[in-house]
């Protein structure tokens, strides 16, 4: 990669400050832009260059990097001018979870800007992204593939190339339905343990390390156990997630009733106050003291 390397990184929250330091330290030059400011303004620190405009963050750049709540905030904030201040020959690497119809959308807005798209959404939550052991799930045009490469090795550990631009998104849906379905059992196992008297780190140590355990179980039901919650990933955005999950379910009349579910805990977490902290505390929505 040439030594004067830019990536426009758009959307500087718990995920993509960490994309961006972990670009900084790979010797890539960062432009950051974030709707609030003041999230973005510790990367200066780190090198990064900080900009009010996300045109003025996309002016010359060879990549847009975009980490934004959603399709609608991605497609606000790249949907004007932003894409034509790419470098000619400019590549959008998006790597929020937009959902299938977002993608789509998106992709859309890029072919109309003239603008190779890669949709690139990210598995891994706060420490994989600080960390730059994300797997990102990549997806789009071949001939920026080795150029995209060569980013998504600076924030994540593996890469997986999926075909045309909208592989990624469906890919990242059907893992994403896995960790909602696997975070809705989990509190409901937990709050079972406690209402009938058994410790459910009991639960946990019993399962761990045979065919039944996984990390997972051991990370968010510790969390849930412990009955604190430091965010890594929102209850707020789980719950987006879900809901791109039946939104693409439905588009293709499947009718999902575990996640339907799920996310009406997640509802319940939310409206009881619980909206910001980790997603394990959908674990208080199953509680049977929550009332």
């Amino acid at each position: 990669m040439a030594d004067d390397t830019t990536v426009a990184v758009l959307g500087t929250g718990i995920m993509g400050a960490a994309m961006a330091r972990n670009l900084l330290a790979a010797g890539i030059k960062v432009r950051a832009w974030n709707r609030s400011r003041e999230k973005a303004e510790p990367l200066e620190r780190d090198g990064a260059e900080v900009v009010d405009d996300p045109r003025d963050a996309a002016r010359g750049a060879h990549f847009v990097l975009t980490m934004l709540a959603d399709a609608d905030a991605a497609e606000e904030v790249v949907g004007g001018d932003v894409l034509f201040a790419l470098a000619e020959d400019g590549v959008w690497l998006q790597m929020s979870t937009v959902g299938e119809e977002g993608s789509g959308r998106l992709a859309e807005i890029a072919s109309e800007h003239g603008i190779h798209y890669v949709d690139a959404p990210v598995l891994g939550t706060k420490q994989p992204a600080e960390q730059g052991q994300l797997i990102v799930l990549a997806s789009g045009p071949e001939e920026v593939r080795e150029r995209s490469e060569e980013i998504f090795g600076a924030v994540g550990s593996k890469t997986v190339w999926l075909g045309e631009a909208g592989e990624g998104s469906r890919l990242k849906l059907v893992v994403n339905n896995w960790i909602v379905g696997l975070l809705g059992v989990l509190a409901e196992t937990v709050a079972f343990a406690q209402a009938i008297g058994v410790d459910p780190v009991k639960f946990l140590e019993t399962i761990e390390g045979g065919p039944l355990g996984l990390p997972y179980a051991r990370l968010k039901g510790s969390m849930m156990v412990e009955d604190d919650f430091p965010t890594s990933f929102s209850a707020n955005l789980a719950r987006k997630d879900a809901a791109l999950v039946l939104d693409a379910a439905e588009a293709h009349e499947l009718r999902m009733q575990i996640t339907e579910s799920v996310m009406a805990r997640f509802d319940e977490a939310i409206q009881a106050g619980y909206d910001e902290e980790d997603m394990a505390a959908v674990y208080r929505a199953a509680r049977s003291d929550r009332g």
